[in-house]
């Protein structure tokens, strides 16, 4: 393949770093087109505002270079949705059809040059059901392509590193988890003097928050129900959780937790078969063509 040779075997391909040529190559390859997400948003008063972004950077890189024969990775999508956090300073949001419609067009370009598997990474949590629908979207619009969406956090080898290693009660922003990655990818933007927790969201049976879905301390925690309430009206800080126990040893395990999952759901996606449509009507038709998001309003 031209790309490989032009890039070095066991190199991270990087979408906007090759010719033309070498994306008719890529693309012929058979690669999976690898989808960083995040957002720009305040992370405490120690951790930069694109904490979400090098962390989706750094997990599809470490995915790369495991597998470098198998995915060209993309440009990171880098402002998210996020109006809740818009009282800290520095936010920057986009209105969630944005972000559905941004994306989606992403992965029509991506489609168009050649490419039948896509898989988006999100590291900001609000970014989750636009993301989803997104790829989403992109099957309903063009079924000949696979287009997968996950969450690093919700995977199940980063939360078994985590389980034994995590020292606080709650992790959930700009937390032990978060700033850990940060520290293992960049410590010299992270200034850990200014670290400090911050507890002060109001748990109850079913209302709580967890990055790693873990149920607070004590008896008669459920299943958490969705309610996302302007961080100002209880952090002092920005903070959810407590960075100050964050290690590099810490990141550096969840970054090679992360990376490896992934790693694996890359080959299970490209060796899936993607099954033509069918129409179960009984009178002979084909499958009625679907409308695009801009077209359905």
């Amino acid at each position: 393949m031209e790309a490989r040779a032009a890039h070095g075997a066991g190199s991270v391909l990087r979408f906007q770093h090759l010719t033309w040529p070498e994306v008719n190559a890529a693309a012929k390859d058979g690669r999976l087109a690898l989808i960083p997400a995040g957002t720009i948003e305040a992370h405490g008063p120690h951790l930069p505002l694109d904490t979400d972004v090098v962390i989706a950077e750094a997990i599809c890189e470490r995915v790369a270079g495991r597998i470098p024969d198998q995915v060209v990775l993309m440009p990171t999508i880098t402002i998210g949705f996020g109006p809740h956090h818009m009282d800290m300073p520095g936010n920057m949001t986009i209105g969630w059809k944005t972000l559905i419609d941004h994306t989606l067009d992403v992965m029509r370009s991506i489609a168009y040059h050649g490419f039948d598997r896509m898989l988006i990474v999100n590291a900001h949590g609000s970014n989750s059901l636009p993301l989803d629908m997104a790829a989403r979207l992109m099957i309903v619009e063009q079924p000949q392509v696979q287009a997968a969406f996950l969450n690093w956090w919700s995977l199940s080898d980063v939360k078994a590193v985590c389980k034994d290693m995590i020292e606080s009660e709650v992790t959930s922003h700009a937390c032990e988890v978060e700033t850990s990655i940060y520290l293992a990818v960049a410590p010299e933007r992270v200034q850990m003097d200014k670290a400090e927790p911050d507890m002060g969201f109001d748990c109850s049976p079913h209302i709580w928050r967890d990055l790693l879905g873990r149920p607070p301390a004590g008896e008669g925690f459920k299943s958490p129900v969705g309610l996302m309430e302007y961080w100002s009206t209880w952090t002092t800080n920005g903070v959810r959780g407590d960075p100050t126990k964050a290690t590099v040893e810490k990141g550096e395990a969840i970054l090679v937790a992360a990376s490896g999952e992934i790693a694996e759901i890359v080959v299970e996606l490209k060796a899936r078969k993607i099954l033509p449509r069918r129409d179960f009507h009984g009178d002979g038709r084909t499958p009625a063509p679907v409308r695009t998001s801009s077209e359905i309003g």
